[in-house]
């Protein structure tokens, strides 16, 4: 009698939604989530935490990037701002449950998706790590996203410790939409415009292509504050150059980069017969970033005054071309459903450096460089069955089994020459300033491979409770092998309140772009006295560096996780929804990338450096262990108005809070701890992200006209600086936006965000850098462009 509610689902894949005659004759839909393989009504029908966002929610943001809106739309996500970080300006990391970016698992359509090249390298959250650039999807392919708030590995592989975000692509086989939005900052900067054209075909009766093209521009923003440094050489009086009173001194650029980004994706599937089906999804993006380094002064040593006579800003600007494929074929045999695909994603991350010089090479030097490219690739082979099986109590099994193969790749190609070299003129600094370039010793073209097998049983014993439990085992070519496993459950205590509870292992292994990542570049630290930040040439060293091997780095290995969640799920009547997750995340081995030790403060290190460019060097280490533990709140409720319309309601809370258990660093460095993993380090990891985070949201629809009201809460985080550590206040957002449905097919919305233009605590006089640095560069949750307006345009055919 307790029967499973639809057929089985395709291995980990998400399934196209199906309608059913609920009992009382209504037409609902039954939707696959991730972290599942049964099919349910609602995501409160899950054994585990499962937010399901809409595209029209996600729409509803009126926020034109997929990461930004998202952190919207789930508090437990977040995308903290930064600014001058390199790379990093142009792929933010973003993370779930106050996590490392790389602790969360992406799929699309339910399959693995590829990361960014990208290593994050400078003082933002996630630090060493890197993390897949959703901004790369575009938001009008998406029909919905799923976030599984619980570990994974145990389903999904490696990455899956803190959760998983599954994107799932529209798949409509006829009509479409053509939409655009246009708006800026109350400043007047950060001029954008995008426009999204989604479109679906009916290829056959049993088949379909939803193809979705967008063009997003938008000019950058800047709140750096005015530079009071006196900027040109003295004149041979003493006196001050008269350029000095008219210098515009907003010479730094602190604020949103400017990008033009392109992306195309479909996705497709056509029926062979009642039993089997072939599919595809994948897509191509290319984005086109600027954003600022550190003004050079007239008067500084890394100017040349005959080509700069003024200084200049540097300029980073990559060029970021991101691909994806994947094809399918599902089908039957017996009483198994078959699942086969292969799918292949790429990244690269080509660095352009502009407005700039090598300053070594004097006025003759080239001012823009091609500074080298990053490229990820990664190939997905995977084989998936699952059947039904009778079972006590006249209730079904589900078992699921399979095998995966996956390649990834890494590669680092050098910048040209003048990129990189030291010249011989006046002893000046070498290499293209604001970065400088790959060296032909960086140059890396390295793979690993791994084999997957795993296990899954489903099952609704009695109409009250369900069980499932997982177990995987992955072997990797470079650091071994690794078993995981999961064991949930659900209890319905009663028609309208149940409990769900799960303890699982999970592991992250060491990425490609930490284990191959190396460069010599120039980092910026502060002079003790003056406070101005002093150039020095920093190694970052990997697996395969000799440096690592002289100095007795430990090789990578993986990251082990132990995750508990607990949680209680409330449907009431009349609308009202509410479900409150506790969990805690253990994880030991946690990879960091080490602080810098120097040349000058061991021997060792001296010798290990020498014949180098480098005068300090710094790993990837698996040095600390962790413990998270927070508590989820989401809460939904409808009200009928009657003759004035309806209102839905939800509230969302999200608190998180990691500690450091232990850290362990290599002997062969003793005495060195503080530089490896100092106080700026462990406030990365611990306190750089809000412990606290919610909103507040109500949709009001009456007659033509919906209008959305958010109010958003981040709570106090800390920046830590090389002088002191700063905690910054909470604040409060809020959005409003009205849309009018002029037609059956045209929609027009105004919107606010950040309505009464909100910014974060600015940075403390003593520690804002003569005044250029107004509010902190990196971590702050919601950014310091202040409002911002727009109107979008859409229409539906």
């Amino acid at each position: 009698m307790y029967k499973s509610l639809v057929s089985v689902a395709v291995a980990a894949s998400i399934t196209v939604p199906t309608a059913f005659a609920a009992q009382e004759g209504e037409n609902l839909e039954r939707i696959q989530v991730v972290g599942s393989r049964i099919a349910l009504r609602t995501a409160t029908d899950s054994p585990t935490p499962v937010d399901i966002i809409t595209a029209e929610q996600l729409e509803a943001t009126g926020i034109t990037e997929t990461a930004k809106a998202l952190q919207f739309a789930a508090p437990s996500y977040s995308f903290p701002f930064s600014s001058i970080t390199d790379g990093s300006d142009a792929v933010r990391p973003a993370s779930l449950r106050g996590m490392s970016p790389d602790h969360t698992l992406v799929l699309v359509n339910g399959k693995r998706r590829h990361g960014s090249a990208l290593v994050h390298l400078s003082g933002t959250v996630g630090k060493g790590s890197s993390n897949v650039d959703l901004n790369a999807i575009p938001m009008t392919a998406i029909k919905r996203i799923e976030i599984l708030r619980d570990g994974a590995s145990a389903l999904y592989g490696s990455d899956a410790i803190a959760g998983v975000i599954n994107v799932v692509l529209k798949d409509s086989d006829e009509g479409g939409s053509i939409s655009t939005q246009i708006g800026q900052t109350y400043e007047g900067d950060g001029e954008q415009v995008r426009v999204g054209v989604n479109q679906g075909f009916s290829i056959s009766d049993d088949g379909f292509v939803n193809v979705s093209l967008e063009a997003h521009q938008k000019n950058a923003t800047n709140r750096a504050g005015l530079d009071s440094r006196q900027q040109y050489p003295t004149l041979d009086d003493g006196s001050l150059d008269p350029r000095e009173e008219t210098f515009d001194r907003q010479n730094h650029h602190v604020g949103d980069s400017d990008y033009d980004n392109y992306g195309l994706f479909a996705n497709a599937e056509q029926a062979i017969s009642d039993t089997s089906k072939v599919y595809a999804f994948g897509g191509i993006s290319k984005r086109n970033s600027t954003s600022g380094a550190f003004y050079r002064r007239a008067i500084d040593s890394r100017n040349i005054i005959e080509v700069y006579p003024d200084g200049y800003l540097p300029q980073i600007s990559p060029e970021i071309i991101d691909f994806s494929l994947l094809l399918g074929y599902d089908f039957e045999i017996g009483k198994w459903t078959i699942d086969a695909s292969a799918g292949f994603g790429s990244n690269s991350f080509e660095y352009n450096v502009e407005n700039t010089i090598n300053a070594s090479l004097g006025p003759t030097s080239p001012t823009d460089f091609y500074a080298g490219t990053l490229s990820n690739s990664e190939l997905n082979l995977t084989l998936d069955a699952s059947t039904y099986y009778d079972f006590y109590n006249d209730s079904e099994l589900m078992v699921a089994t399979g095998v995966t193969f996956r390649e990834s790749g890494y590669e680092i190609e050098a910048g040209q020459e003048e990129s990189y070299i030291q010249g011989d003129y006046e002893g000046k600094a070498g290499g293209s300033q604001g970065f400088g370039g790959f060296t032909e010793e960086s140059e890396v073209n390295e793979d690993r491979t791994n084999v997957g097998l795993y296990i899954e049983l489903e099952n609704q014993l009695t109409n009250e409770f369900y069980w499932a439990a997982a177990v995987r085992y992955e072997d990797y070519s470079d650091f071994g092998s690794n078993t995981s496993w999961k064991l949930s459950g659900r209890y319905d205590l009663t028609d309208k309140l149940a409990f769900r509870i799960t303890t699982d292992t999970g592991f992250r292994a060491p990425s490609v772009q930490q284990l191959y990542f190396t460069n010599v570049s120039t980092f910026f630290d502060p002079d003790p006295v003056t406070g101005e930040f002093v150039p020095r040439e920093s190694g970052t060293f990997n697996q395969l560096s000799p440096i690592k091997e002289a100095l007795g780095i430990p090789d990578l290995k993986a990251e082990i996780s132990h995750s508990y969640s607990a949680g209680l799920v409330y449907n009431g009547d009349n609308g009202f929804t509410a479900t409150l997750d506790a969990y805690q995340i253990d994880v030991d081995d946690r990879i960091i990338l080490s602080g810098s030790v120097d040349q000058e403060s061991s021997a060792v290190i001296a010798a290990a450096l020498a014949g180098t460019n480098a005068e300090s060097a710094r790993f990837f280490m698996n040095a600390v262990d962790t413990q998270t533990q927070g508590v989820d709140l989401v809460m939904t409720q409808q009200f009928d108005l009657g003759q004035y319309g309806d209102v839905s309601t939800n509230l969302a809370y999200s608190y998180k809070e990691t500690d450091i258990k232990s850290v362990n660093l290599p002997s062969i460095l003793n005495g060195l701890e503080s530089e490896l993993f100092d106080r700026i380090e462990e406030i990365r990891m611990t306190e750089a992200t809000s412990k606290h985070s919610g909103n507040i949201g109500f949709t009001h629809q009456y007659d033509d006209f919906t209008t959305n009201l958010r109010f958003s809460y981040f709570g106090k985080y800390t920046v830590g600086y090389s002088a002191s550590e700063v905690e910054y206040d909470a604040k409060w957002t809020t959005d409003l936006s009205t849309r009018y449905q002029a037609t059956d097919a045209l929609a027009v919305t105004l919107g606010v965000q950040n309505l009464f233009d909100t910014y974060p605590e600015k940075r403390p006089e003593d520690n804002n850098f003569n005044g250029i640095f107004v509010y902190p560069l990196t971590n702050t949750p919601f950014g310091f462009n202040g409002g911002y307006y727009y109107l979008d345009l859409r229409y539906t055919y």
